[in-house]
């Protein structure tokens, strides 16, 4: 079963969140970053390479705050979400249209794909 992170970056009562390009299988869907691991990558890893080639910034991957699963066009998924530190702010967006700082209550209102769903739905309980 192949690993799909995501990470969450936290700013006070806000969450960082981009919205995909369209055209994907989830294109102009909310999502928390992040994405498939390669063969032989850590997830920590992951995160890191995701994050530079998505978004052009370095992070810190903290601990996991959410383990789940999932499937996608026919492919099982374990989704493993981990909090973020971001180096920088200063986004470079090559997959994404945006990003923004929004709380958990303002997420449950925008599309987002079911694996991002289920991160949301555990840091709001």
């Amino acid at each position: 079963m192949r690993i799909s992170t995501a990470g969450v970056v936290l700013r006070g009562d806000k969450v960082l969140v981009a919205l995909r390009k369209p055209g994907t299988s989830i294109g102009e869907s909310w999502e928390f970053p992040g994405g498939k691991a390669k063969r032989g990558e850590t997830p920590s890893d992951a995160l890191k390479r995701e994050f530079c080639e998505e978004l052009g910034v370095a992070v810190q991957v903290g601990p996991l705050l959410y383990e789940g699963s999932f499937s996608n066009r026919g492919n099982e998924y374990r989704l493993q979400a981990y909090t973020i530190e971001l180096d920088t702010e200063e986004f470079l967006l090559k997959e994404h249209q945006r990003v923004r700082w929004l709380s958990l209550k303002e997420l449950t209102a925008l599309p987002m794909a079911d694996s991002d769903r289920q991160i949301l739905n555990h840091l709001l309980d």
